[in-house]
């Protein structure tokens, strides 16, 4: 297993893996325990979103709105679920859970399967633990027994003479794996244009080659906040003045354009605009692409890339800016890269910098709270104490995360409160105002 560290309202609104044989649990259209009424005050509330503006209260407080998003979203939308560092040989799995699911991603002698955590007997939870390695799947209450692929292999079943295991394999759910990272969806039919999408981010992630990288860490803190806040926290950096460690590499000017720098940042705005075009030259130099491409709210798979320069010795995210671990990913041949940014709707974000990679996943857990998971990436040939120091290493983004947890919980304490009421999004919080544009877009579109 991965070394892993854990920290532990209103009233309610009135590679593809073909699914063995049939459709995963979630169906299209079905909102389950929502009554019509309250499917119709749902779209009102859709329907009458100011734009520019924060979401109103029931978004970020209502469990029935959070069941919403379950089915709306999480039930029908890619959602990046692991990387294959962390089940780096056949028999490793991890567990992934968000609302009402729980899967299995399991690294197998063909590749990756993905299959719900259900067992098809009595519904017990078949693997219990966030980690591990397996052969068969063995489900602990009666010893119903799955092979890798999901079909029932032994089940006993005494007097049980016309009992068809045939038809009681666990659910798959699709699948893809792109660079590295392990995508999953529930929907009986994906969209489409995630394929488009992958093709367009993969150029930027092959080169660091996350098949030949191992995890140095993983972190997982659980937000007292809504899904929503979380991803709209990580959107933006106008309260970037709040990561004081971050700040020593990260440009505070992220998101802000010509013309917008406050007098505070000219300086830095002015060593920023310098660094990118250094960073740029060495791009064309190692043929690694860097423009900035995003359609945020504009495709169903909304997605944001680029490569961008780091402060200081724009290597890493440390004090100096300089690397943290003396190993090179992949086929790179430069520390200097900066890091690539990449955010994907609904619920990751991802830095890839020469020497690691960090990965974030959001994943709700009811109305009021988010797991979020950071996992740190290092080459396979990278020795701890040798290469790296796991503190150093860890330190920016363990502080940063540990700040954006008070954050977005600051903002969901005064979301249910009787005086909240929507505020206006910034010129700088472009990104958020496109998520949200994006959530409201693919809620319509399933409400409807």
């Amino acid at each position: 297993m991965n070394p892993a560290v854990k920290t532990a309202a209103k009233t309610p609104v009135g590679e593809s893996k073909a699914v063995a044989g049939r459709a995963p649990a979630t169906r299209k259209g079905r909102l389950s325990a929502v009554t019509e009424e309250q499917r119709s005050e749902i779209r009102e509330l859709f329907d009458n979103r100011r734009k520019g503006y924060s979401l109103d209260a029931p978004f970020y407080t209502d469990p029935t709105l959070f069941t919403a998003d379950m089915e709306g979203i999480f039930g029908q939308h890619w959602l990046f679920a692991a990387s294959v560092a962390e089940i780096p040989e056949p028999g490793d799995y991890v567990t992934v859970d968000y609302g009402p699911y729980s899967l299995i991603v399991l690294r197998t002698e063909e590749g990756v399967n993905v299959l719900h955590n259900v067992c098809r007997h009595r519904g017990a939870r078949v693997l219990t633990e966030a980690a591990g390695t397996t052969g068969n799947l063995v489900c602990g209450y009666h010893s119903w027994t799955y092979s890798p692929e999901g079909a029932l292999v032994h089940a006993s079943a005494p007097g049980e003479a016309t009992f068809d295991k045939g038809c009681f394999g666990l659910k798959r759910a699709h699948s893809r794996v792109v660079a590295g990272l392990v995508f999953v969806c529930l929907a009986a039919e994906p969209p489409e244009d995630f394929d488009e999408v992958s093709r367009i981010f993969e150029p930027y992630l092959a080169p660091h080659e996350l098949s030949s990288a191992k995890v140095a860490f993983q972190q997982e803190l659980v937000e007292e906040g809504n899904w929503k806040l979380v991803m709209e926290n990580n959107r933006e950096c106008y309260h970037c003045d709040g990561h004081p460690e971050l700040a020593c590499s990260l440009f505070p000017t992220w998101g802000l354009t010509e013309g917008i720098i406050p007098p505070h940042l000219e300086d830095v705005w002015d060593r920023n605009v310098q660094a990118d075009q250094a960073l740029k030259d060495r791009c064309v130099r190692y043929g690694l692409p860097y423009e900035v491409l995003e359609e945020l709210d504009t495709r169903i798979a909304g997605y944001r890339i680029s490569r961008e320069p780091l402060d200081g010795a724009g290597e890493s995210f440390s004090a100096s800016g300089r690397r943290l671990s003396k190993k090179l990913l992949g086929d790179l041949r430069d520390f200097r890269l900066g890091r690539c940014s990449m955010h994907l709707q609904p619920n990751s974000w991802f830095h890839f910098m020469s020497d690691h990679v960090i990965t974030f996943s959001a994943f709700p857990i009811n109305e009021h709270q988010t797991l979020v998971r950071t996992t740190w990436l290092v080459a396979d040939d990278a020795v701890e104490g040798v290469d790296y120091d796991l503190e150093t290493l860890t330190y920016t983004w363990k502080q940063t995360n540990l700040q954006d947890k008070n954050f977005v919980e600051l903002c969901q304490r005064g979301a249910a409160s009787p005086a909240y009421e929507p505020g206006p999004y910034m010129k700088s919080e472009y990104q958020v105002e496109a998520f949200i544009n994006w959530y409201v877009q693919r809620m319509q579109e399933h409400l409807a």
